[in-house]
C-alpha cells in the first residue's frame, strides 16, 4: 500500500481525453512610448508562441504525469489548427482521434503580454476567435464512435467540455458505455452538468458551480453556500464524487457519504503568477489518481499539489511528475470542511 506522500506510477494507465481543443496564442510585447494618435501605450512586438488549451492542455498534463494518453476532438482546417496538431505531434501525443473540420474555425485565445525589458511579462489583453457554431454533427458522431471503441481498452476517460459544441448527448452516452466497461469517467464541465449523469466525478470551479445551481457567484464566498450548491448538484447529477476547485481557497470534495465536504488548503506559494489551465491540471491529476485506485481524498491532495505547481508558471503550463513527487510530502493534507469554513 502506498504511503500518503507517494505518487503512484501512472505509466500503465490508458486514458482518453475527449473535448474541445483550443489554441492558446501568446503575443509578447515591450512598451516603447505613448501614441500620438490616442492616450495609449505603443507596444513593440517581441515574439509569440502557440500553446495547447482546453482538452489539448488536459491531454498534455496527463501525458506529462505519465499516463498513456489519447486525444479525441476536432480542429478546423486552418493555420491555428495545423499549428496545434503539429505541437501535439511533436510532443508524441496520440492524435489519431482528432478530426479535421472544413468550413469551421479552431477556437483560439490570443493573450497579449507586456513588460519593460528585464521585467516579467504580464497579461494585458485577450482576444478570442471562436467558431460561429458547434462542431458539425457528422464530426461529433465520428468522435462518439471512436470513444465507444475504447470500451474495455482504457482505464479512464476525461471529458473536457469548454462549451464549443463538441460534447453532445451521443458522446455522453459513449462515455457512459466506457464507464460501464469499468473505466473511471470524469467530467470537467463548463455549462452542461446534467448530460453525463452518474460519472465517477465532476470537477467544476466555483463560477461553474454557481452557474449550474443558479446562485450568484458572490455568494460562493460563503462556505455553507458552496456546501448547499454541491449537495444540490450531487442529487441532480449523481456523480460518485464532486471536486470543487476554489482558487486561492483550495479544493473541496463531496459525495453522498460526505455531504459536508472534505477540504484542502491551496498548495504552493501564495505568489501566484498565472492561473490559466490550473483546472485542467487538477482534473488530469485527479483522474489519474482515481484510475490508479487511490481513494478520492488522496486523489484530491495530488490534484491540489499539481495545480499549485502550474500556477507558478506563465501560460497553460503542465506539471512534471518529478515536481509533483517532490512537492507532495510538503503539501497540505485534507481536513474536515468545518475547519476550512472557520478560517
Amino acid at each position: 500500500m502506498l504511503t500518503p506522500n507517494v505518487v503512484p506510477d501512472f505509466t500503465a494507465l490508458r486514458v482518453a481525453v475527449v473535448g474541445d481543443l483550443i489554441v492558446d496564442h501568446y503575443v509578447f510585447a515591450r512598451p516603447t512610448r505613448l501614441s500620438r494618435e490616442a492616450p495609449v501605450i505603443v507596444m513593440r512586438h517581441a515574439g509569440e508562441e502557440i500553446g495547447a488549451g482546453g482538452a489539448a492542455n488536459v491531454a498534455r498534463n496527463l501525458a506529462t504525469l505519465g499516463g498513456q494518453t489519447m486525444l479525441l476532438g476536432a480542429i478546423a482546417r486552418d493555420a491555428t489548427g495545423r499549428d496545434l496538431l503539429r505541437l501535439l505531434e511533436d510532443e508524441h501525443m496520440e492524435v489519431a482521434g482528432v478530426q479535421t473540420v472544413v468550413d469551421w474555425r479552431t477556437p483560439t485565445k490570443t493573450r497579449i503580454l507586456g513588460a519593460e525589458p528585464g521585467r516579467a511579462m504580464h497579461h494585458v489583453l485577450r482576444v478570442d476567435r471562436e467558431p460561429d457554431g458547434p462542431v458539425p454533427a457528422a464530426t461529433r458522431a465520428k468522435v462518439a464512435a471512436d470513444l465507444r471503441s475504447l470500451a474495455g481498452r482504457v482505464e479512464a476517460v476525461l471529458v473536457s467540455d469548454y462549451g464549443y459544441g463538441l460534447i453532445d448527448d451521443d458522446i455522453a452516452a459513449a462515455a457512459r458505455e466506457v464507464r460501464d466497461a469499468g473505466a473511471v469517467v470524469v467530467l470537467d464541465p463548463r455549462h452542461n452538468f446534467d448530460r453525463l449523469r452518474g460519472a465517477t466525478a465532476i470537477t467544476p470551479n466555483l463560477a461553474e458551480l454557481a452557474a449550474a445551481t443558479g446562485r450568484p457567484f458572490e455568494r460562493m464566498l460563503e462556505f455553507p453556500v458552496i456546501v448547499e450548491a454541491a449537495n444540490e448538484l450531487l442529487d441532480r447529477c449523481e456523480p460518485e464524487w464532486l471536486l470543487v476547485t476554489m482558487g486561492n481557497r483550495g479544493m473541496a470534495l463531496f459525495s453522498t457519504e460526505h455531504r459536508g465536504g472534505i477540504s484542502i488548503r491551496p498548495s504552493g506559494s501564495e505568489s501566484v503568477i498565472d492561473v490559466s489551465g490550473a483546472g485542467d491540471t487538477a482534473a488530469a491529476a485527479f483522474t489519474l489518481a482515481l484510475a490508479a485506485g487511490l481513494e478520492a481524498p488522496r486523489a484530491m491532495r495530488i490534484a491540489n499539489t499539481a495545480a499549485g505547481i502550474v500556477v507558478m508558471e506563465h501560460g497553460t503550463a503542465v506539471c512534471p511528475l518529478s515536481k509533483l513527487r517532490s512537492a507532495l510530502p510538503l503539501a497540505p493534507q485534507p481536513s474536515s470542511s468545518k475547519a476550512v469554513a472557520a478560517e
